[in-house]
């Protein structure tokens, strides 16, 4: 089970309490195990105000999830599947680290998020999806925070074809898996073509912070997994 930090020194705002349409509630606070477990219970996640500004803490209004019940990937995506092998926490630093490139556009996971979220790995609360080529190459995958049947999608990268989207696919797998998957959550922050071409819909934000409400009480999917196969590859391991 996923240990339990000191809880956070910081009052978090309150979502509910926020403007339609409003989405950076708050500015500052740390990143802190405590501080980013209270945020995503709250419907909250952190990023830089700004090109390497403070620590923000957003809420957007609509929010994007993929609903676990309506993924259907493409045909061309399940031939993807095939062809690569998807582990689950056995490389979560590599991960990080290739959603950081520095040469990838719109590039926000600074030295400090990396570090933060490295401990919420060591805790037990962030996890990886990694996918590999023939040759074991860690050629994509993405990471995230689980509490209870949400999981909170922090970033994925690809340095081969489809491989993010592999590991979006392996992601539901288990999350569905796992039962109740019409009241698990797993959330995208905000919904762009790419990701609206795998199924993410957005939804206003008094409807996520219901659903998520429901899937707080869950237990979670993919902690207890590190090591092992995930569905969505060829020969998962």
């Amino acid at each position: 089970m996923p240990a339990l930090p000191p809880p956070t020194a910081w009052a978090l705002p309150d979502p509910a309490d926020a403007e339609p349409g409003e989405e950076l509630l708050a500015v500052g606070a740390d990143l802190e195990p405590g501080t980013l477990l209270a945020a995503y219970a709250r419907g909250l996640f952190p990023m830089d105000v700004g090109r390497r500004g403070p620590v923000g803490w957003w809420s957007p209004d609509p929010r994007g999830v993929v609903p676990l019940t309506q993924f259907r990937p493409s045909r061309s995506l399940r031939r993807s599947m095939r062809r690569y092998d998807v582990t689950v926490d056995t490389d979560f630093a590599g991960v990080v680290a290739g959603c950081a490139d520095p040469g990838r556009p719109h590039g926000w996971i600074t030295p400090a998020f990396a570090a933060a979220y490295g401990e919420l790995h060591r805790l037990g609360w962030a996890h990886s999806v990694e996918v590999r080529d023939d040759d074991g190459r860690l050629v994509g995958g993405l990471y995230g925070v689980e509490v209870g049947g949400l999981f909170a999608a922090e970033s994925k990268f690809h340095r081969a074809t489809d491989a993010s989207k592999v590991a979006l696919a392996a992601l539901v797998a288990v999350m569905a898996g796992a039962g109740d998957p019409a009241d698990r959550v797993l959330d995208v922050q905000w919904v762009t073509p790419h990701l609206a071409s795998l199924g993410a819909v957005a939804i206003p934000r008094p409807e996520y912070l219901r659903r998520l409400a429901v899937a707080l009480r869950l237990p979670p999917a993919v902690a207890g997994l590190a090591g092992q196969g995930a569905p969505g590859g060829s020969r998962t391991r």
